[in-house]
């Protein structure tokens, strides 16, 4: 069995575990990716053996198209343009994933498919409309996955989860094939972990612009307006190490792009989704999502002269921001204003909606480019940051994310674990938490007897499984601090993943495992506790 056929084989096992049903809408028969994956020659394929999730309102031959509505779903006969350059370049795509219904929503609640939960603390919500996507990349389920993006669903779903949300300019990548919102200002936009996977991806699927080298010149607002309690703090944390990685930073005023915010759902722009679904939703009422409804149903009585006093309007608003872009590199801000819970969308489902959009909204009424980057954690969550940029500088947004300084990976596979005695040894360094992982079908994982209780992971020449893990980030001096106070039995050596990279991670000396318990069979550390 080759390499990509065990990381399918792995994929769906962690599927299993994990056990978010509300994740998928369509997933393919696991039968079916592995002989696609046997199938599959690697010579000239950028993407070879990459796991691809794709939003449900994009088209995947063999799976319906539901766009979060079962009564709306088709069958379609071929896979969108941007699937089947996916599939070209060597991805292999695992099936369709859910939504806010018609990508109407930025809370990943608005399904009859389930709300997705955030994919750290799953009494919040995901972000949405694609929702779905973003979480099964953070719970290292895929590598990649396509979303689409009109007022920011491919970008706050990035920073609930803490995952890179790449949205390209508009119509670099095709929109054929996809359900439209507001199909003048749709997207499809890129999920990944890194920002380097992301727009690696970006350059297999399109040509993008390339960036230019030199310093790089970095705006940020004079005002930010209501944050969440240390959101704030958070940002000008981030803001710092930008400049000190050496971006140039001066502050400038962002008034354009939040008028132009309101314009998206708050003027006359919003007629266009009742284009795109409205005749469905008239017809088919109580198939629809009642907040959806209310907001696409009445978008139809909005008259022709509304519209075009908001074109008016948009269009000096969009000379003012390309005027201020036009004096730095790209516009860095938070990617969202707050992150509510599960409860507090249900009890306020359109007012805590429309907050989240402050600063995602005007991107794509202005034809800009975007990335929403992680940027370390508030009250243990996710936070992150979102650069805007003038149409077409895609790449030039990755160089100046990479700017910040390199953060070292570390597999961890016990007591560091999220929600485990000694996960504050890594958080109190400034760790970031990354993703879930496997690692390869090579150890053997022991109890051993400690205090705090710890488990010993141990390389095999044989007879080996593949063991539930966390990947976490930690600054260079976090990092040389957290090794030097590793314990032994205890060591940080290379350790192998089930895609085949080594990361630095914990491992056992063979000697201390012996009387211990053998609990490889339970798979992971949590799996021994029953947590999890």
């Amino acid at each position: 069995m080759s390499a990509v056929e065990e990381r399918v084989r792995a994929a769906y096992r962690r599927i299993e575990r994990v056990d978010r049903p509300e994740i998928w809408i369509g997933l393919r028969p696991e039968a079916d990716v592995l002989a696609e994956a046997a199938a599959l020659a690697e010579r000239g394929r950028p993407l070879y053996g990459k796991l691809v999730a794709v939003k449900g309102n994009i088209d995947v031959a063999g799976l319906p198209t539901t766009a979060g509505c079962p009564d709306y779903a088709y069958k379609p006969e071929a896979d969108a343009p941007v699937v089947a350059r996916l599939r070209a370049a060597g991805a292999l795509v695992l099936g369709t994933t859910n939504l806010d219904q018609f990508a109407t929503g930025l809370v990943g609640t608005r399904s009859p498919y389930g709300a997705v939960r955030n994919a750290v603390d799953p009494a919040y919500v995901s972000g949405g409309s694609s929702s779905g996507s973003a979480v099964a990349v953070a719970l290292g389920l895929v590598d990649l996955a396509l979303g689409t993006d009109t007022a920011g669903s491919g970008r706050v779903p990035a920073a609930f989860n803490g995952i890179v949300g790449l949205k390209p300019t508009p119509g670099l990548l095709p929109t054929e094939g996809v359900v439209p919102a507001c199909a003048s200002i749709d997207c499809v936009t890129l999920f990944a972990r890194t920002v380097e996977e992301a727009s690696f991806a970006l350059t297999c699927l399109a040509e993008p612009a390339q960036v230019h080298t030199g310093r790089f010149r970095l705006g940020v607002p004079s005002e930010l307006g209501p944050l969440a309690p240390g959101w704030a703090e958070a940002f000008e944390v981030a803001v710092a190490e930008y400049a000190a990685a050496g971006a140039e930073v001066t502050t400038v005023d962002i008034s354009a792009f939040l008028e132009a915010a309101q314009l998206l759902y708050g003027g006359a722009f919003v007629a266009e989704r009742y284009t795109a679904v409205g005749e469905f939703i008239d017809a088919h009422p109580d198939a629809v999502d009642p907040v959806v409804r209310s907001i696409i149903g009445p978008a139809r009585d909005i008259p022709a002269h509304r519209l075009f006093a908001d074109q008016a309007t948009l269009a000096a608003l969009r000379a003012e921001a390309l005027a201020t872009l036009a004096g730095v590199d790209a516009l860095l801000v938070p990617t969202t204003t707050e992150h509510p819970t599960l409860a507090e969308v249900a009890a306020d489902p359109v007012a805590v909606n429309a907050r989240l959009g402050r600063f995602t909204n005007a991107t794509n009424l202005f034809g800009l480019s975007a990335l929403a980057v992680p940027a370390g954690s508030v009250a243990g969550r996710p936070f992150g940051v979102m650069f805007l940029g003038a149409p077409h500088d895609d790449l030039k947004l990755a160089a100046l994310a990479g700017l910040r300084r390199e953060n070292i990976p570390i597999v961890v596979v016990g007591a560091h674990l999220r929600g485990q005695p000694l996960n504050h040894e890594l958080t109190s360094r400034g760790g970031r938490f990354v993703a879930p992982v496997s690692t390869a079908a090579a150890y053997r994982l022991y109890a051993l007897d400690t205090v705090p209780p710890k488990p010993g992971l141990v390389r095999v020449a044989s007879g080996g499984v593949s063991v539930a893990a966390e990947v976490w980030e930690l600054p260079a001096r976090g990092f040389g601090e957290f090794v030097a106070g590793v314990p032994a039995p205890l060591a940080i050596g290379k350790l192998e993943l089930a895609d085949g990279t080594r990361v630095p991670g914990f491992l056992c000396e063979p000697e201390a495992t012996e009387g211990a318990e053998d609990i490889s069979a339970k798979g992971g550390w949590l799996a021994h506790l029953g947590v999890g």
